[in-house]
């Protein structure tokens, strides 16, 4: 027997926020790879060596641009899990968070990348805690509702 789901007005602005997400993500890869290929880190190490990333400037860039993406995976369930909540009462919200914490990767990956670690906050990636916050406190929000409601 089919079903449908319904999806509340403006939904489209969650779905664009997670294809910016996915976006970021491919674009860090390819930043990734770059600096894989000119550092001449092999596969499959995840990272250079603590020696090689001393002795070898390309080493160490490839080490900071890895580390931004993982961290962006790392990221992405809780991004995933608190977009989708808080979409089903405020998705216009939802989905401009979750596209503002996209474009703060890229701030991030870029002064990550610059092979100084602590310029991955001091080029604007801070700024994606706002959005993360905004996220968990509207997904907080929609579950206490949504039993309240249920009650």
């Amino acid at each position: 027997m089919p079903s449908s789901i319904v999806l509340p007005p403006g939904y489209g602005y969650v779905a664009a926020g997670f294809v910016a997400t996915a976006w970021v993500l491919g674009w860090q890869a390819l930043v990734v790879g770059s600096h894989r290929t000119k550092s001449g880190i092999k596969y499959p190490q995840l990272y250079a060596e603590k020696a090689e990333a001393a002795a070898s400037k390309e080493a160490m860039l490839f080490n900071c641009a890895q580390r931004a993406h993982q961290n962006t995976i790392e990221h992405m369930p809780l991004i995933i899990l608190t977009t989708l909540v808080t979409a089903m009462k405020y998705p216009v919200f939802a989905g401009y968070a979750c596209g503002f914490w996209a474009l703060s990767r890229v701030l991030y990956t870029l002064g990550y990348a610059t092979g100084d670690p602590v310029k991955r906050n001091t080029r604007g990636g801070i700024i994606g805690e706002i959005p993360l916050v905004g996220l968990l406190l509207g997904s907080t929000y929609t579950a206490f509702d949504l039993l309240r409601s249920s009650a």
